[in-house]
């Protein structure tokens, strides 16, 4: 292994389940010591990716690598580099903490009494002391997704996957997490993080992968791909969503392009090269007898990017779950 490779070269990875590809010619760069969000709706491929990477599945085309050692060719080795954690605790429910984390050492080959000191550590630095002696059961949610990353970091490995890591918790317990993955990088490892969460990837991510159906549609910083769509985003709420058509129109005539249409009945977003062109589509509104119920300017969001990207948004509900 050398430090020097980027911590993941993937090149047309390709997984299908019969019929379909859930995964179909991807191509990822993470470098060594960055955050690399994966950002897509449940079911675009981001979890199945990941997996292919840690060697859980097997990859159908295409290849990949770990810090330059081939993932195909030699996955004991690749397990040795990765540490994976999934979006539901993998923790043993009828043990405690420490009893969890001495436990998951003991089979990866460390002796018991470095394994009682490394879980005593490793509770520490996850800020489960008070706990670590309880059942699990007495546990929330955010402590148990600390405990089980805690668990993938028993090797040390420099790569760590998080395949959404706080699904399911609530804001507060979300923002400890984001503080504890910003500490991993801070320790020298680089994380690879899927997420369906458009802010998470912002708070988070030194760069972001878009995937929709198993493919990449875009990957450059968040802000790269947020000028990619404009300086500015004219937000628009029509009174009367029937005119939508008749509205998409007038921004086409006045800018050339046409508006990004948002799930939200009515509602439109119009990326803006200037932002007092805002006015010229406003006036032809007006003209155009279109009435408008709200109206904002901004800086373009990820949810703007990824719409505008996709058609859709994250949580859209023909993709009700990930692929496998």
């Amino acid at each position: 292994m050398s430090i020097t490779e980027p911590a993941v070269r993937a090149e047309g990875l390709v997984k299908a389940f019969g019929e379909h590809r859930a995964v179909d010619g991807i191509d990822l760069d993470v470098r060594a010591g960055e955050i690399f969000g994966v950002l897509g709706p449940n079911g675009a491929g981001k979890t199945t990716t990941l997996r292919m990477l840690a060697t859980l599945l097997p990859i159908d085309a295409g290849r990949a690598e770990i810090f330059g050692v081939d993932v195909a060719a030699d996955p004991h080795v690749i397990r040795q580099l990765v540490g994976v954690t999934g979006q539901y605790a993998s923790v043993d429910e009828n043990l405690t903490a420490r009893e969890n984390l001495w436990l998951f050492s003991r089979l990866q080959g460390i002796p018991s009494a470095r394994a009682k000191r490394l879980a005593t550590e490793l509770l520490g630095r996850f800020g489960l002391e008070e706990a670590a002696d309880k059942a699990l059961a007495h546990f929330s949610g955010g402590m148990r997704r600390r405990l089980d990353l805690a668990a993938s970091l028993i090797t040390r490995p420099p790569l760590i996957f998080l395949d959404e890591p706080t699904t399911g918790l609530d804001p507060r317990t979300r923002g400890q997490m984001w503080d504890t993955i910003r500490g991993l990088v801070a320790d020298g490892c680089t994380v690879l993080l899927t997420t369906q969460y458009l802010d998470e990837a912002d708070q988070l991510a030194d760069r972001v992968a878009v995937i929709d159906r198993g493919r990449k549609v875009a990957e450059g910083t968040p802000d790269e791909l947020k000028t990619a769509v404009g300086d500015s985003t004219l937000q628009l709420l029509l009174a009367e969503p029937g005119e939508v058509p008749a509205a998409v129109g007038v921004v086409r005539r006045v800018l050339g392009s046409d508006p990004v249409l948002s799930p939200e009945q009515g509602r439109l977003n119009v990326a803006l090269d200037q932002a007092d062109r805002a006015a010229d589509v406003l006036i032809a509104l007006r003209t155009a007898g279109i009435s408008i119920s709200s109206v904002s300017v901004a800086k373009p969001s990820l949810d703007e990017v990824f719409l505008a990207l996709t058609g859709h948004g994250t949580d859209d509900p023909t993709k009700a779950k990930e692929n496998r």
